[in-house]
């Protein structure tokens, strides 16, 4: 169990859905909303490509 103590700790989420924002500052409440506008657009990226990819699918398995 010596070795547990040894292993770097992950880092906490940058952001947790829900946590009380009074405590941040206006900088870090505006780079919060930077990252989360990001990670939005990522994921909106990500489901244009498997909706691409589910209609090739759908174009092939329809000839």
């Amino acid at each position: 169990m010596a070795f547990e103590e040894e292993r770097p700790r992950p880092k906490p989420a940058a952001h947790v859905i829900g946590q009380d924002l009074s405590a941040l500052s206006l900088d870090e409440l505006a780079e919060r909303t930077a990252m989360l506008r990001d990670e939005i657009a990522r994921i909106e990226a990500a489901i244009a490509r498997k909706r691409a990819s589910a209609a090739a699918a759908d174009a092939v398995f329809r000839l």
